[in-house]
């Protein structure tokens, strides 16, 4: 009986071995599930990021656009209301009467 007894104890530890074994493997794979689904969330949250990064360059590409354009048109406006001022002191100019 011995020698049963010796057989059934170390299959005992062995399975307690294994049980043990077991549960490191589930909580390992536990672990990496979560990391993944991390790793799952910050991708798409980095996606959303890169996706928000090129709308914006594209708004500040036409807003940088718009600028100029207003910049160009204000100083045309200056020019043309310089030219205007000129021709109006001409005019004004031409219709006083000379001072004696």
């Amino acid at each position: 009986m011995d020698r049963i007894e010796a057989a059934f104890d170390a299959l005992d530890r062995s399975l307690t071995r294994l049980a043990a074994a077991v549960g490191l493997l589930e909580r390992a794979a536990e672990r990496r599930m979560r990391h993944d689904e991390a790793r799952a969330v910050a991708d798409e949250e980095f996606a959303l990021m890169q996706d928000d990064r090129s709308r914006l360059a594209v708004e500040l590409d036409a807003a940088l656009d718009r600028s100029r354009a207003l910049e160009a048109a204000s100083v045309n406006a200056g020019e043309r209301l310089a030219h205007a001022a000129q021709a109006i002191g001409r005019v004004i100019g031409r219709s006083e009467p000379a001072a004696d």
